[in-house]
């Protein structure tokens, strides 16, 4: 029996608030600083060159793609897309205050936001099965890669937002050097990569952590440790990912 998805509406909603918000805060800018302004203002190597951000682009083409989706009349009753439920206006939502809240400042709360954000995601793609359910290609394509590419994301950002505030917050670091530190980060961001590759074969949310961690280490070319420590951890992400699908082949679209 088919599932009529309820959230069709709330999704396409709320995703516009998202995209209003993100373009108030790019055009105006929100109190006068661009998101972008306010992370180089942060002393930390947790934070990729600036073309790293132009990620979002495709974030938000593919979440386009997915609300279009789940709005044709062929898929407002398709099981796949009903197990998502409310988590995506949720992640919408949560977006859009992270963006107000880290834009005025507000690093406590703009962490909780990304948390929240982070939570939401985590939950569709669980709901999802990614990369344990067949689906359609263009379930796949317009849903589960996504959806994926969002994930991988906001992992690396969930990370860059918390040594944001602890850097704000003025923590030492117990002494530890902040390269140091950066190695650290990195090691647990590759350990959630072989978590994911190793589970679910998920090509997307690896290529995005690669993509972020190259960037780090472009950023910082004068840092050997950072430099060198970014590239490595990028090469252990692509390694993993190129073992587990070698190993065990990701699950046949229908």
């Amino acid at each position: 029996m088919k599932n009529k998805n309820k959230f069709v509406g709330p999704n396409a909603l709320t995703f516009l608030v998202t995209l209003v918000v993100n373009f108030l805060a790019t055009s105006l800018p929100l109190n006068n600083m661009t998101t972008r302004e306010i992370s180089d203002s942060f002393d930390i190597y947790f934070v990729p060159a600036g073309y790293v951000f132009s990620i979002w682009g495709l974030i938000y083409l593919g979440l386009i793609s997915f609300i279009i989706f789940q709005s044709l009349p062929n898929n407002r009753e398709n099981d796949h897309v009903a197990k998502i439920g409310p988590w995506f206006a949720v992640s919408n939502l949560a977006n859009a205050l992270w963006l107000v809240s880290f834009h005025y400042q507000q690093f406590a709360l703009a962490m909780v936001f990304m948390l929240v954000l982070l939570v939401s995601l985590i939950t569709i793609f669980l709901r999802l099965g990614i990369g344990k359910t067949r689906v359609t290609a263009a379930e796949n394509w317009l849903v589960n890669v996504p959806f994926s590419l969002y994930l991988g994301w906001i992992t690396v950002a969930t990370i860059a937002n918390a040594t944001q505030l602890l850097y704000f917050i003025r923590w030492n670091g117990f002494g530890i050097a902040p390269e140091v530190w950066l190695v650290i980060m990195l090691i647990a961001a590759v350990i959630i990569s072989a978590m994911m590759s190793l589970s679910r074969r998920n090509i997307p949310h690896a290529l995005v952590l690669v993509w972020a961690f190259t960037g780090i280490a472009v950023k910082f070319p004068n840092v050997p440790l950072v430099n060198i420590s970014s590239l490595a951890a990028a090469g252990a992400v692509i390694l993993l990912l190129v073992f587990a699908l070698l190993s065990k082949p990701g699950v046949a679209e229908k």
